[in-house]
């Protein structure tokens, strides 16, 4: 289970990294119509791929937090005491 959390968080790492270099590309390119697909395409990914893990492993930021009942965001470890290097 540990594994498959990890091989999450790093798929939407990939994909947030992607969208940020895309981002930056656009910066001096905003007329490019594909470097816009490729955006939308990893923006599209990233909201994806965020849902998936918030659902299966719980918020990845205090704003995601769903809290109702009580305040989820402090009830998962911490990156620190997840023992990922």
């Amino acid at each position: 289970m540990e594994n498959d959390r990890i091989k999450a968080l790093r798929r939407l790492q990939a994909a947030k990294f992607a969208l940020h270099d895309a981002a930056l590309y656009l910066d001096s390119h905003p007329k490019c119509q594909e470097g816009l697909r490729y955006f939308r395409e990893k923006r599209e990914l990233v909201e994806k791929l965020t849902k998936e893990y918030e659902k299966e492993y719980g918020p990845l930021t205090a704003a995601a937090s769903c809290a109702e009942e009580r305040w989820d965001w402090v009830c998962t470890a911490f990156p620190w005491e997840r023992g990922e290097s």
